[in-house]
């Protein structure tokens, strides 16, 4: 049986004109006057990409800062020890520890957004795969959480970096930011990941890599956006 959307997503969505494909201006400012929530809503872009992600070499995962940053006050944790782990409290990591920061862990405490971890710690943090894995918390290498360049990933964490990562259709979705950034901003944001995607294409893909853009706020109706005019 299908979902059916309350009266405020009903009406919202009259204002999207079917089968059109918005620019990105029209877009966010649409996407933003359509927001009902009674909160500062998190805007979103999905991309639909051309990639076998049954082909390691076509699983796209990867990490970048947003030059208008995310909206969000984030908690930090770093595994490290000695000279790395003053790094890691000088560049403003909300907890840093080593042992007794991976048995705090292992007895239920997930209270933060990003885990970044020393290269040496790895053997430690490894047992809290099955806990953070599922959570998408895992320190990796290819999202720098991994790295002996603490001080840049706390930097980089507090900043406005996301994540992104293919799941098994092909599709990737990055927040972008909150409904009460201003449009520029929004869009600054948008162009910076839009440009990423594509930048990192995989050499094996044929045909059209891009096949569809769409943005939405947490609870709004999606909107398409044309690819072009994310990297005019």
């Amino acid at each position: 049986m299908a979902h059916k959307r309350g009266k405020k997503y009903q009406d919202a969505a009259k204002l999207v004109e079917a089968d059109k494909v918005y620019t990105m201006g029209d877009a966010v400012d649409l996407v933003k006057k359509m927001d009902f929530a009674k909160f500062d809503a998190t805007v979103e872009v999905a991309f639909k990409l051309n990639v076998d992600t049954k082909q390691a070499d076509q699983q796209l995962r990867g990490a970048l800062v947003l030059p208008n940053g995310t909206g969000k006050e984030t908690t930090v944790i770093v595994f490290a020890k000695g000279d790395q782990a003053k790094a890691a409290e000088a560049a403003g990591a909300d907890v840093v520890g080593e042992q007794d920061l991976v048995e705090r862990i292992q007895d239920g405490w997930l209270d933060f957004d990003v885990a970044i971890a020393t290269p040496d710690m790895m053997a430690q943090v490894g047992r809290l795969g099955r806990v953070l894995g599922p959570k998408g918390l895992m320190p990796n290498p290819k999202t720098g959480t991994v790295t002996m360049n603490v001080e840049k990933a706390v930097s980089d964490a507090k900043n406005g970096q996301v994540t992104y990562r293919t799941d098994r259709d092909g599709n990737v979705a990055v927040p972008f930011g909150k409904v009460s950034f201003d449009a520029d901003k929004l869009a600054g944001n948008l162009k910076t990941i839009a440009e990423t995607i594509v930048r990192i294409r995989p050499a094996a893909v044929r045909g059209t890599y891009v096949q569809h853009v769409s943005i939405s706020s947490t609870f709004g109706p999606s909107v398409d956006v044309d690819l072009a005019s994310l990297l005019a």
